[in-house]
């Protein structure tokens, strides 16, 4: 038994022994070798990293213009534990980088630290007087960032990228796409990475340049706090154009609040006013409760649930064809066509039209339309919804919705990035929509503001009171909208430009109808459109 036990112990000990001098061979003797060979690997995996995909706008000749590439830059860093004299490289440093002597010195200072960046980025002729200068333990690296060539150009289309992943956006959105297929090291082989893939925009940046300098213009002009310009092809979804006032740039995003970052086209919702009514008058002609031509007497304001809702002017029309309803805009009259078809029907048409879906643009988070008053609301939240109150939007989902009147009737889903298009419902019949879209040009051409020598255009205005979300009600301050398409014979465009809490809350007829006139003069001519009405031509 104690000569069994003490071969184990014999065996037990040559074994330990044995992994003893294993651990020693790895570690001591042949350290070096290894931490070498894993080094290597390690820059081999950088080597293979993939490529971000490059981002290109589109223009109308189809030429890609680049929107976000990659760009090389140099940095200025140090390896303290090589400065021989870290006081007298910090003072050469300084006057070199131009900075200041002691913060140089808390960079370098460190003799026991083997990394510390200096400068980020360094203009091209400092980093070539720091080559020359050849101070040990200093040395320039190359480095690679995202660029966007543009500039804060379509920026809330963009987005930008931060630590190698896409922050808002389609850098967000298509993150996966663009970021590639890293290096599969699982098997201990290095098979190499795939780059990312390259996107097209569908965003024109001559059109998307002069829609942010006219909106830019249209909120200085009225002292507004902000506002947003949508731009697209009614019949393919495309956008191309996708403006905001709060712009960033993503080359220096940290430089803007976070709250800037947000695409108030898509991401936020609010009550079109007005607008609305197109809805309203598509769904009571499409559902055969009333036509262009049917009539009712008003008074100037109708009394709901012991509510009285007046028109807009505060005025008495007396008796008012459905075109005219469209053309003075008269709550009154939506309230009509409500009631002829009934709350059912009326929520039905609001469901045709999408607004109790998202309409699956390609950025994220796009808000879902609040149509809760609606769900178990009485008769005055169905009246308040016909033209436009008490329900909320997005931007894209009403610029979407809308555009079904310019395409006969057919919804199209509106994406930023180029695919095919994709039809997403009908919200009204082509007849409906050819009978509507003739009441919205009438309306234009008798108000004459929005008229285009040349060309009919079809268009109407919203101007809606923004709710207090603190006390209940409504504050003073207005939303201006104004939606239209040329020419309305045969759609090439249709433009949403919408203006918050100008400054003596005026109408949106006063002021942001002559601001897509503008616009939409420079479409037609920049796009070369035909005149439809070359009689009218001046």
């Amino acid at each position: 038994m104690g000569v069994r036990f003490a071969i184990v112990i014999l065996i037990f000990s040559l074994a330990y022994m044995s992994l003893g001098l294993r651990f020693y061979n790895l570690q001591i003797e042949n350290g070096r070798q290894y931490l070498a060979k894993a080094e290597d690997l390690r820059a081999g995996a950088d080597l293979v990293d993939p490529e971000r995909g490059d981002i290109f706008f589109t223009d109308k000749n189809g030429n890609l213009m680049p929107a976000a590439i990659k760009k090389e830059y140099e940095n200025i860093v140090a390896v303290p534990k090589d400065i021989e004299d870290a006081d007298e490289a910090a003072e050469i440093l300084a006057s070199v980088l131009g900075m200041p002597q002691k913060e140089v010195l808390a960079k370098i200072g460190n003799s026991g630290s083997s990394y510390a960046m200096i400068l980020k980025k360094a203009p091209e002729i400092v980093a070539k007087e720091v080559k020359r200068l050849k101070i040990k333990g200093i040395r320039v690296e190359m480095a690679e960032t995202r660029f966007y060539p543009y500039g804060t150009l379509a920026s809330h289309v963009l987005g930008f990228v931060r630590d190698r992943a896409g922050q808002y956006g389609v850098e967000a959105f298509y993150n996966e796409a663009l970021v590639g297929a890293t290096n599969d090291a699982a098997s201990g082989k290095w098979t190499g990475a795939e780059n990312g893939e390259d996107i097209q925009l569908t965003i024109e940046p001559n059109v998307e340049s002069q829609a942010e300098k006219t909106l830019a213009k249209l909120v200085s002009t009225y002292k507004a706090e902000k506002g947003l310009v949508i731009v697209g092809d009614p019949k393919t979804g495309e956008i191309w154009a996708m403006a905001g006032t709060d712009n960033f740039d993503p080359n220096n995003y940290g430089a803007s609040p976070m709250g800037s970052y947000l695409n108030k086209s898509v991401q936020e919702v609010y009550e079109p006013g007005s607008i609305f009514k197109i809805v309203t008058m598509a769904a009571g002609i499409d559902s055969g409760k009333v036509s262009p031509q049917t009539t009712y007497y008003d008074n100037g304001s109708v009394v709901v649930d012991g509510y009285t809702i007046e028109n807009w002017d505060h005025k008495a029309h007396g008796t008012m064809t459905m075109a005219g309803v469209i053309e003075k805009s008269l709550n009154t009259g939506s309230i009509f066509v409500m009631r002829q078809m009934g709350k059912k029907t009326f929520w039905n048409y609001i469901e045709k039209f999408g607004f109790n879906e998202k309409t699956g643009i390609d950025l994220p988070g796009e808000r879902t339309s609040d149509t809760k008053n609606l769900k178990n609301g009485g008769d005055a939240n169905y009246a308040t919804a016909s033209f436009g109150s008490g329900i909320a939007v997005a931007p894209i989902r009403l610029w979407a919705s809308i555009a079904s009147i310019a395409n006969k009737g057919v919804m199209m889903r509106p994406h930023v990035v180029k695919a095919e298009p994709q039809e997403i419902g009908r919200s009204v019949s082509e007849e409906t929509a050819k009978k509507v879209t003739n009441m919205l040009v009438t309306a234009v051409d008798n108000g004459k503001v929005a008229t285009i020598s040349g060309y009919t255009v079809a268009g109407k205005t919203g101007t809606a009171f923004i709710p207090d979300l603190v006390h209940g009600g409504y504050t003073e301050d207005v939303i201006n909208t104004y939606i239209g398409f040329a020419p309305a014979s045969d759609p090439k465009f249709m433009v949403l430009i919408r203006m918050d809490r100008a400054a003596g809350a005026p109408l949106a007829g006063q002021t942001i109808i002559p601001a897509f006139r503008e616009l939409a003069d420079f479409i037609l001519r920049y796009y070369e459109v035909a005149p439809d009405r070359p009689e009218a031509i001046n």
